[in-house]
């Protein structure tokens, strides 16, 4: 980074954690650089199982003598100054920093990105992830022109951290008479970054789906919660050949999973 970025970054800092900074007022932000189209892994949550995710950080910065650098700020909290939950190998007052590289589209206008590296197993070195971590990040952004001008947006969006979640289906017995009682489990696990393992979800509402024999659209037939350990049981009538699967919409912190339909002959 050039040594008049560096000085604008930490004037960002400054600002995002409540102090003043040489030459800036506290709080101050200028406006001289156009952000737009900031996203985070191609605007997907960011979803993380319990090996390394790397992933993309973006934004297109605009500024009549051109884009020096950019630099991109992932941090929770109520308020800039009092930021919590923290990633990386550089902690600095609880916030997470990525330095962007950046490349020119034109004259006035760069697209400047940053690769990240989450690790959720803290034996690869860094801040491991922890649950704790999971759930909305907001997203501070900083563009320098070359002019030294500067544009810092402390919230400028949000992004989702989520713990990867599974979920198996199996009906029974195969083949099955019509008319006897077909039984339906399955299991709904997320990623434990505490324990590096996949866990049962709780007490999560579950749709069981059905999807007769050559079509192509699944039917919610019900709603199960998933027990203690995460595991999921029912029993249907068994009518005409067919797919059965499970079926989560997610949470904050855990992404929308559905299994993969498992076939029933019924005779």
């Amino acid at each position: 980074m050039r040594k008049r970025a560096a000085v604008a970054l930490l004037s960002a800092v400054a600002a995002l954690a409540g102090f003043a900074a040489p030459g800036a007022l506290a709080g101050e932000t200028q406006t001289d650089v156009q952000i737009s189209n900031v996203s985070f892994d191609g605007a997907k949550n960011i979803v993380v199982g319990l090996y390394a995710k790397t992933l993309t950080v973006s934004g297109t910065f605009t500024h009549p003598s051109g884009i020096q650098d950019a630099d991109f700020v992932l941090w929770r909290g109520p308020d800039g100054a009092n930021p919590y939950e923290t990633y990386d190998d550089r902690i600095v007052s609880n916030q997470y920093y990525a330095h962007a590289d950046c490349v020119a589209t034109s004259a006035t206008t760069s697209t400047c990105s940053q690769t990240i590296s989450l690790e959720p197993d803290w034996r690869y070195g860094g801040t491991a992830l922890t649950n704790a971590h999971a759930g909305t990040w907001k997203v501070s952004v900083q563009g320098v022109a070359n002019d030294d001008s500067w544009t810092h947006a402390a919230t400028y969006t949000t992004t989702r951290l989520q713990r990867h979640s599974k979920l198996t289906v199996n009906a029974g017995p195969e083949p099955i008479t019509e008319g006897k009682t077909l039984t339906v489990t399955g299991k709904l696990t997320r990623a434990d970054w505490d324990n590096l393992a996949y866990r049962g979800y709780t007490n999560q509402p579950v749709k069981l789906q059905f999807r007769k024999a050559g079509t192509t659209t699944y039917t919610t037939v019900r709603t199960v919660y998933t027990s203690s350990t995460g595991n999921l049981t029912t029993t249907v009538p068994a009518s005409e050949d067919g797919y059965w699967r499970w079926y989560f919409a997610g949470t904050s912190t855990t992404p929308a999973v559905k299994a993969t339909g498992d076939f029933v002959d019924v005779q």
